[in-house]
């Protein structure tokens, strides 16, 4: 029978996998921005590099450890 993993690594895979949800979410919505004809200060290119950002930096931190 498999082991199941602990509390610990079962929030840590959670947040990995999450992390690059967020990530990919925000390529698709700078993506669609911009094929839309949006510019850099629109409200879809702004939240898009923003989910990219918070994405990134929580796989960052998670991969880390810290």
């Amino acid at each position: 029978m498999p082991e199941r993993p602990s509390g610990r690594g079962l929030h840590r895979g959670t947040t990995l996998a999450l992390s690059a949800a967020m990530v990919v979410l925000g390529i698709a919505i700078l993506v669609r921005t911009l094929d839309a004809g949006g510019g850099p200060l629109a409200l879809g290119t702004i939240l898009g590099l923003l989910f990219v950002a918070a994405g990134a930096g929580r796989l960052y931190f998670t991969w880390r450890g810290l």
